[in-house]
């Protein structure tokens, strides 16, 4: 599909679930080749990040069949150790690759990875704690080689918690003699939950969803099933839907505690949130209120891939809300989109504030992932219709987002 047709202003009802995390899968399926073994992954979505996952995998030589919300891997065939350039230009997540692959082929060959344009986001995080393993690193054209003839324990600080380096340390080291830690880690939920995965297969992992992640390292690892943790930010896309809509909605297949710095935003906004289980229901007010600061933080702060979607509720408020993007600097593209349908915005450098009002349709692009979902949150509130082209971006982290949106009554298609 390339573009949403929205006609806003009507109001939402219902339930939706929501799928498995786009951001637990795809490190999950990195990991699964270190298996040498089958693995069957569920609620596994179907995203255009997953199939181009599925195909460096099959590049590797593994078997890869994803049915229904099912994926299966055999990695018994796997016997390549380079990632093409047109692969791992397609992704940014892609780079997990490297841990795995120098882990479990001795050796790795891809080029600086793709994804989003969300500003520069440096792999130096990761080069250097793999290096700190005994990995020898070469840049060259682009590229990197790592090899690993000696690889050995260690002790890591992260200079930063990210994500993506904490997952490539314990990639490369769950199989490495004796005991590696690593000091402040990053703690996201989809972190636990590869760890989680990889556990399964046979490793010893502690620590995981903490900062100090203690990995002892076994001789080899073997299948697993596992069920991929629910998207925490497919559900705040949906809680903010609720809200430009002035909707009441049921959510199922969350986790209360993974969304705990976007619950307290949208309740201070006004939102009734209640929790059963796995189930979540929302009643937007009629006036969302401003909130003075927003500012995005790693995990458990408020994450920065749920700002765009709150940027755009915050768009109906009344007052003026504040927000500062910590992460990614480039995250603000989606200002002069909103600011087509009548949003009032004002950007200096890393801080946005926004003055509520009310928002009218217009033709805008998706520049990113989240923009272009916030931009649908936006066109649902807004009077009129919305054109919004750039969908292949959405698509690369939600799974029909028109159609989940459908079922519980808004009026969207997709041309």
């Amino acid at each position: 599909m390339e573009k949403y047709i929205v006609n806003g202003g009507k109001k939402l009802s219902g339930r939706v679930r929501v799928h498995g995390a786009k951001n637990a899968v795809l490190p999950i399926m990195a990991a699964s080749i270190l298996s040498g073994d089958k693995c069957r992954v569920f609620d596994c979505p179907k995203l255009s990040d997953v199939k181009n996952t599925m195909k460096i995998l099959e590049r590797l030589g593994c078997e890869v069949i994803l049915s229904d919300d099912i994926l299966e891997i055999d990695s018994q065939g796997i016997k390549a150790w380079e990632i093409s350039e047109e692969l791992m230009r397609e992704m940014r997540s892609s780079i997990i690759f490297l841990g795995a692959l120098v882990s479990k082929m001795g050796r790795a060959r891809l080029c600086a990875p793709g994804g989003c344009e969300l500003g520069n986001r440096p792999i130096d995080l990761h080069l250097k704690a793999l290096k700190q393993l005994g990995i020898e690193i070469r840049e060259e054209n682009g590229f990197i080689e790592a090899t690993a003839e000696r690889m050995h324990p260690a002790d890591i600080h992260l200079d930063f918690p990210s994500v993506g380096a904490t997952e490539n340390i314990i990639l490369a080291s769950v199989c490495i003699r004796g005991e590696t830690t690593v000091s402040n880690a990053a703690k996201e939920p989809e972190i636990t939950d590869m760890c989680d995965f990889l556990n399964k297969m046979g490793a010893d992992i502690e620590g995981a969803g903490t900062e100090f992640i203690r990995i002892k390292g076994v001789p080899h690892l073997h299948g697993a099933q596992h069920k991929v943790v629910p998207d925490r930010i497919v559900a705040a896309t949906l809680m903010c839907s609720a809200m430009t809509t002035k909707s009441e909605i049921e959510l199922l297949n969350v986790r209360s505690e993974h969304l705990g710095a976007i619950v307290s935003v949208l309740r201070d906004c006004g939102a009734k949130i209640e929790f059963f289980r796995d189930k979540m229901y929302i009643r937007a007010p009629e006036k969302i209120k401003s909130t003075d600061m927003i500012k995005t933080q790693v995990y458990p702060g408020f994450p920065t891939d749920a700002q765009s979607p709150v940027m755009a509720a915050l768009c109906f408020s009344q007052g003026t809300s504040v927000i500062v993007e910590n992460i990614f600097e480039s995250r603000y593209k989606i200002i002069p989109e909103l600011s087509k349908m009548g949003a009032d915005i004002l950007q200096d450098g890393r801080v946005a504030v926004i003055k509520g009002s009310s928002l009218c349709g217009a033709h805008v692009r998706a520049m990113d992932l989240r923009g272009g979902a916030a931009l649908t949150v936006a066109a649902l509130g807004a009077d009129g219709q919305s054109e919004i082209s750039g969908v292949h971006y959405i698509e690369r982290g939600y799974v029909q987002l028109d159609n989940m949106l459908r079922e519980i009554g808004a009026d969207i298609k997709s041309i």
